[in-house]
């Protein structure tokens, strides 16, 4: 029999994400983030809980010409725009959205022959310091692609660094304002964290489309300030496995490679199909908490290539083929939201969702 470990990919949930963005900005229109391969879902497997969204975005053109596979005939964004002068052909022949955030872009652009004119995203860089025009530079890039027939309308944008903290948005939204304000054109500012933390009370930082991203998939932006529940989101990925032996410590024994874990007394312990090669992180320390049979419990010893190992105390009824939940939906109804065994490693749920290996069976449900 196949390795008893598979992940599963809640579309209902995906689908009630959507709408819980919807409502936080209920004036705007919505794209869904499918970079990634849609956050580690597989686009193909998220597409059915993603289409109540008014358009997809997402990062290359393989992914578009995905999308576009799939059936959708609405808005497709390139959130990084085009990397070469060529990428405006398969932009013009499968109808791309896409962003400009340089001016070789809009050179490109303008010696582009197209008969269907393009929409663009135009990016200032407002403090995130990645990609985007400065302030100071972006009403004449705004001026350049308003001149150009290649160009149908132009989306006022901008990307903030720190809507998930206690800084937040206010720095970087009047800086976007003090240059955007007199330009005409649709904007396009909120992420998943201003999404939640700011657009249900600022329509005009809800702009015309928001941009959820994370919210989508799962994970509460600003963890460990707010877990899903407070943000009513729901589990979109579920990892999960089986114990497949157990082994009972006594004081002093120890448990996997260096020893890190020595019993204090008596105890039981699982051990469960699921290593790092499974894209579970390997410095998931003692105390990362799991579900077995839907029960919290918690890692002990160190994450293996295969295998993780599981104090059992709190679920004495445990035995080899008991579940085990590493993120997502348990049985009865639990959840372990994926933030908290991300936070556990000292990283984010974005990346485990992302890292999820090839080895592990995928599929969808709902």
């Amino acid at each position: 029999m196949p390795r008893p470990i598979e992940a599963l990919i809640h579309t209902d949930a995906l689908a009630h994400n959507i709408l819980r963005a919807r409502a936080a900005a209920p004036d705007a229109k919505v794209w869904a983030i499918v970079k990634a391969d849609a956050y580690g879902h597989g686009i193909e497997r998220a597409y059915a809980g993603l289409q109540a969204a008014d358009g997809f975005a997402l990062l290359d053109l393989a992914e578009a010409e995905r999308i576009r596979a799939l059936g959708w005939r609405g808005p497709v964004l390139l959130l990084e725009g085009c990397f070469d002068a060529r990428d405006l052909e398969l932009c013009s022949r499968l109808d791309l959205w896409h962003t400009v955030h340089r001016e070789a872009q809009i050179d490109w652009l303008a010696a582009h022959k197209t008969q269907r004119p393009h929409h663009v995203f135009l990016k200032m860089n407002s403090g995130m310091n990645r990609l985007g025009f400065a302030p100071a530079a972006y009403r004449s890039a705004w001026l350049r692609l308003s001149g150009l027939t290649q160009v149908e309308s132009i989306v006022l944008s901008t990307h903030f660094s720190d809507a998930d903290a206690a800084r937040g948005i206010a720095e970087q939204w009047a800086c976007f304002e003090a240059v955007a304000r007199d330009l005409p054109g649709e904007r396009s500012v909120c992420n998943s964290a201003a999404t939640l933390r700011f657009a249900p009370a600022e329509a005009t930082v809800r702009g015309d489309w928001i941009r959820p991203g994370i919210m989508v998939y799962g994970s509460a932006p600003d963890y460990p300030a707010h877990d899903i529940a407070a943000w009513d989101l729901q589990a979109t990925m579920t990892l999960r496995t089986e114990l497949i032996a157990t082994q009972e410590l006594q004081r002093g024994d120890s448990v996997g490679y260096g020893s890190t874990f020595t019993a204090e007394g008596a105890m039981r312990i699982g051990v469960a199909a699921c290593g790092y090669a499974d894209g579970y992180p390997r410095l998931a320390p003692t105390g990362t908490p799991v579900l077995v049979d839907g029960v919290r419990a918690r890692l002990v010893g160190r994450v293996s290539m295969d295998m993780v190992t599981i104090d059992l105390t709190p679920v004495p009824q445990a035995a080899i083929g008991s579940e085990v939940t590493l993120w997502g939906r348990g049985p009865n109804g639990s959840v372990l939201a994926i933030d908290e065994p991300a936070h556990a490693a000292g990283t984010v749920g974005y990346e485990l969702m992302c890292g999820l290996a090839p080895r592990v069976p995928t599929r969808a449900l709902g």
